[in-house]
């Protein structure tokens, strides 16, 4: 579980995030949605200890992540921010490879080299592995970012908009493979997103934000409905019965 407790992030005197209170249940999938500006990148990234709260607490699986040793951090949870910006030029492998850090410090192991070799075959990057991440497609290259995190080994997967500038079907690859992560490797997968049909439809819960706060939290039935969506984006919703679930209509 993802216990977060009073938690707040101050930016000027008239701006900040929280307080929040909230309890992520462990397994599955929850996204993050809510408009721009409404804190779901700066919440994430306070999970992720990348960035320090004013006040409050987080704490992963009973692990306080601000105060709790760097390393025995990175061991329960790992984090993809929106920029990743390599300088040195690197193969698929070397990059996935990164995520091993935390348990080898840079000397790799025959185990290390078995977890990058799984990480690299659950996104289908095996053809790819020694090819350089700027000769890959957008799509290419994100899979290969979602496979350094996995290769980490952490039961806590938080990734902060994997889906940007994918197009529709790598986006919706991409969600089958974090899909399958959660339910094939028993992965906890927070993951911010602004297309709210596919939160509907991939997430088990739904956290929604909006001016720095939560708002909703729930499954995706209990979300998914016009005047929960209405309210949280500030602009009619109509919510429909698509093929597979329900689908959330802008007019």
């Amino acid at each position: 579980m993802i216990r977060i407790r009073d938690l707040v992030q101050r930016y000027s005197s008239d701006t900040e995030i929280g307080p929040v209170s909230i309890d992520l249940p462990a397994g599955g999938i929850v996204a993050l949605i809510g408009p721009n500006g409404a804190g779901k990148s700066t919440l994430l990234t306070m999970m992720g200890r990348l960035l320090s709260p004013d006040e409050g607490t987080v704490e992963i699986d009973g692990l306080d992540v601000h105060r709790a040793p760097s390393k025995q951090v990175a061991r329960i949870v790992s984090i993809l921010r929106q920029e990743n910006h390599f300088v040195t030029r690197l193969t698929v492998r070397q990059l996935v490879g990164f995520g091993r850090y935390p348990h080898s410090g840079g000397r790799l192991t025959q185990l290390d080299e078995d977890k990058i070799t799984e990480a690299i075959d659950f996104l289908g990057l095996t053809e790819l592995e020694q090819r350089f991440i700027d000769e890959l497609s957008g799509g290419q290259r994100q899979r290969a970012y979602v496979a350094m995190v996995l290769a980490q080994d952490t039961e806590f997967v938080l990734l902060d908009e994997p889906l940007n500038n994918l197009d529709m079907k790598h986006a919706v690859q991409m969600m089958k493979h974090l899909r399958r992560a959660a339910e094939e490797l028993g992965r906890t997968i927070v993951i911010v997103l602004h297309d709210i049909n596919f939160a509907g439809h991939y997430a088990d819960h739904i956290c929604a934000m909006k001016d720095g706060a939560v708002v909703e939290f729930g499954t995706p039935e209990e979300i998914m409905t016009d005047e929960v969506l209405t309210r949280v984006f500030d602009t009619p919703v109509r919510v429909v019965e698509g093929p597979s679930g329900p689908l959330a209509v802008y007019y």
